[in-house]
């Protein structure tokens, strides 16, 4: 029985932190507490990434000619984040929700897919972003990969400050075997791994 997709809190649109105090502020961290994340932290780091900031469908950031090639995949392990078991999550964007793609763990084959790099297996949560180059190459043709590149950047800037301004901690992980990567997801051979990134409390 499939399970029903969990409907995430809704994201606030005002905090205590400034823009420019978060950029101040950022740093990379391969360091996390052992401490779960709520749901609501969970919504507000996935929103900031993809999630939908108008009536009329636009994302929280710029996608050349509104493609939005992008897919964002959250793992999960057993209570590290409050009310999710463990698991691979796929973000719903237009229902800011999230279905479970995969049961079980996974932080750890992430981790070794990753080249080792043991806090991918530590922090209590790893966004995967992934790409399907298509649906903007259809339109721009090779310069689409570029266009696809750029916008994958832009997610990690937004995860980066949303993560400052909630008091949590980022790193932007790029060095990973992409095969390896969408072999721990289940995906289909048209998802490019492009970042991982670690979500937790910063020690």
């Amino acid at each position: 029985m499939t399970q029903p997709p969990i409907k995430l809190p809704s994201p606030s649109l005002k905090g205590k932190t400034t823009v420019e105090e978060a950029i101040s502020k950022r740093r990379s961290v391969r360091r996390f507490r052992a401490q779960p994340l709520s749901l609501l932290q969970i919504s507000q780091i996935l929103w900031s990434a993809q999630g939908i900031t108008s009536t009329s469908g636009l994302r929280a950031v710029p996608s050349a000619g509104a493609t939005y090639p992008l897919e964002v995949f959250v793992l999960v392990g057993e209570q590290t984040v409050e009310s999710l078991k463990a698991g691979i999550y796929h973000y719903e964007v237009d229902s800011h929700s999230l279905s479970l793609h995969l049961k079980g763990d996974l932080r750890q084959e992430l981790a070794e897919a990753a080249l080792g790099q043991g806090f991918v297996a530590s922090c209590p949560v790893d966004v995967v972003v992934c790409a399907l180059f298509p649906r903007t190459a259809y339109r721009y043709g090779r310069r689409g990969e570029r266009y696809v590149h750029v916008e994958v950047g832009h997610v990690g800037q937004n995860v980066s400050l949303q993560a400052m301004a909630l008091g949590l901690a980022t790193v932007m992980v790029g060095a990973f075997d992409d095969e390896d990567v969408r072999k721990v997801l289940k995906a289909d051979e048209q998802f490019k791994p492009l970042y991982i990134i670690p979500v937790g409390k910063p020690v």
